[in-house]
C-alpha cells in the first residue's frame, strides 16, 4: 500500500503537489554581511531542488531592526531583488514551488541585539541573551512602518518570481511576542486587556500583505502562515491553544491563506502536548489544531522528525510533513522513499562530505546550537557542522 507521505495534496488555493513532504525554513548563515545572496546559497538550493514539491527559504529580514542572524538574507531593500530572484530560480528548477519567508526577528533578533545591545517589542524588557540589552517598546508610529516594511518585502518577493510567501509568527518572533502575555504588558489598541487587541497586530500585516498579493500576484499565489499554537514558560502560559485557534479564525475570515505550519522550541515538536487546563488539556497540540481546522487549510507538522517512521506518526494529525535539518544531510531523503531505499537514509555525514551535499564552507554559523536543542540530526553530524566553525 502507497504511503500516504507520497499522495498528491492540495494546498487551499487549489494548488496541488506531487506528495506531502515541505522543505521547512533553515537559515545556513551564508549570505553577505548586509543580507544578500551568495552563490554558495544558490549552490545549496540548487543540491535540494527535488527534496520536497514545496519549499520554503529561511527567515527573511523586513527591515535592519528585525535581522536574526548575522549571515540571514533579507528582502528589506529592492537591491536584494536580484540574488532573490536567482534563488527562487534555483529553488523551483527541480519543479517545486519556492516560497520566501517573510520575518522580523523583534527581541530575537540575535545579530541585531549583539551589535546594538537593545531590541524592538510591544514593551519595554531588560534581557540578558545573548547578551545584556533592552527591549524597546514600539510606538503606534513604529508599528505602521513595520507593517509598511512588511508590505514592501512582498512586494520584492513578487518581483523576484517567487510562487509564494509565508509570514512567521512563531517563537519569539516580532508578531508573536504582541500575541503573548509574557512579553506584551501594553494597555493600547495593541495591548493585552482583550484577545482582538493581541491578536490585531498579526491580523494587520496578514492583510496589508494580503492587499499587495491581490495587487500584485497571480491569482495561484501561495499566502502561508507559520506559527506557536501554545506558548509555556514552564506552568507559565503565555497563551493557550484556543486563543490561538480563535486567532486563526480570524486570519482566515480576512485572508485566503494557503497553508498553516506549526513551529516551536524542543524535541519531537509534533507530539507536544496542550499544557494549558482546559477542555484539551494533555492532548496532542497538533491533533487539536488539525481537528478545528477541519480541512479549511492544510497543516503542516515539523519539529524534530527526521525518520520516516516519525513522518508516517506526524501525519496522522497533518496534511505535510516540514524536514529542515534532515533534509541539509541527506537531500535524497524523499527519493530513497519513494525507491524503497529507506535503510540508505543517512543523516550522519561529515566535513568531508561538503562538497557533495553543497554545504557552505562557513554555514550554520550560530545554527548548530539551535540544531543541538531539536536533535534533529546525530550528535556526530552537528559536531562536525561544529568544525565548519573555524571558515567563519
Amino acid at each position: 500500500m502507497k504511503s500516504k507521505l507520497l499522495t498528491p495534496v492540495k494546498l487551499a488555493n487549489g494548488i496541488e503537489l506531487e506528495n506531502r513532504f515541505v522543505l521547512s525554513p533553515m537559515t545556513t548563515n551564508s549570505s553577505t554581511a548586509e543580507g544578500f545572496i551568495t552563490e554558495e546559497d544558490l549552490l545549496y538550493a540548487e543540491r535540494r531542488k527535488k527534496t520536497a514539491p514545496l519549499q520554503i527559504t529561511g527567515a527573511a529580514y523586513v527591515n535592519l531592526e528585525g535581522q536574526l542572524f548575522e549571515y540571514g538574507f533579507s528582502v528589506h531593500d529592492d537591491a536584494c531583488i536580484p540574488g532573490l530572484k536567482k534563488m527562487a530560480q534555483a529553488m523551483k528548477s527541480g519543479g517545486a514551488k519556492a516560497i520566501l519567508q517573510l520575518t522580523h526577528a523583534g527581541r530575537f533578533a540575535n545579530y541585531y541585539v549583539t551589535t546594538n545591545k537593545r531590541a524592538v517589542g510591544p514593551s519595554y524588557m531588560e534581557l540578558n541573551s545573548p547578551v545584556e540589552h533592552i527591549v524597546h517598546p514600539l510606538s503606534i508610529e513604529d508599528i505602521q512602518k513595520i507593517r509598511e516594511d512588511y508590505k514592501h518585502a512582498a512586494s520584492r518577493a513578487i518581483a523576484a518570481g517567487f510562487d509564494g510567501l509565508e509570514i512567521s509568527s512563531a517563537q519569539r518572533l516580532l508578531l508573536q511576542t504582541f500575541f503573548s502575555t509574557f512579553s506584551n504588558e501594553r494597555h493600547d489598541e495593541y495591548g493585552v486587556d482583550t484577545l482582538e487587541n493581541r491578536s490585531r497586530f498579526i491580523i494587520e500585516v496578514f492583510e496589508d500583505v494580503y492587499e499587495v498579493i491581490k495587487k500584485e500576484a497571480s491569482k495561484d499565489f501561495i499566502f502561508g502562515y507559520r506559527a506557536t499554537p501554545e506558548e509555556t514558560r514552564g506552568e507559565e502560559v503565555g497563551y493557550t491553544v484556543e486563543e490561538f485557534n480563535q486567532l486563526t479564525d480570524w486570519l482566515l475570515e480576512r485572508v485566503p491563506l494557503s497553508y498553516m505550519a506549526i513551529a516551536s522550541w524542543g524535541q519531537n515538536i509534533y507530539l507536544n502536548t496542550v499544557r494549558a487546563e482546559g477542555p484539551h488539556h494533555g492532548r496532542l497540540i497538533n491533533e487539536v489544531v488539525y481537528e478545528h481546522l477541519n480541512g479549511r487549510i492544510p497543516l503542516i507538522a515539523s519539529g524534530g522528525i527526521n525518520t520516516v517512521e516519525k513522518c508516517e506518526a506526524a501525519i496522522l494529525h497533518a496534511d505535510m510533513i516540514g524536514l529542515s535539518s534532515p533534509f541539509v544531510a541527506e537531500p535524497d531523503f524523499v527519493e530513497k522513499l519513494k525507491s524503497n531505499h529507506i535503510d540508505d537514509i543517512n543523516l550522519d555525514v561529515g566535513v568531508e562530505d561538503i562538497e557533495r551535499l553543497a554545504i557552505p564552507k562557513a554555514a550554520f554559523k550560530d545554527i548548530v546550537l539551535m540544531m543541538d536543542y531539536g536533535k534533529s540530526l546525530p550528535q556526530h553530524t552537528r559536531d562536525e557542522f561544529r568544525k565548519l566553525e573555524e571558515n567563519y
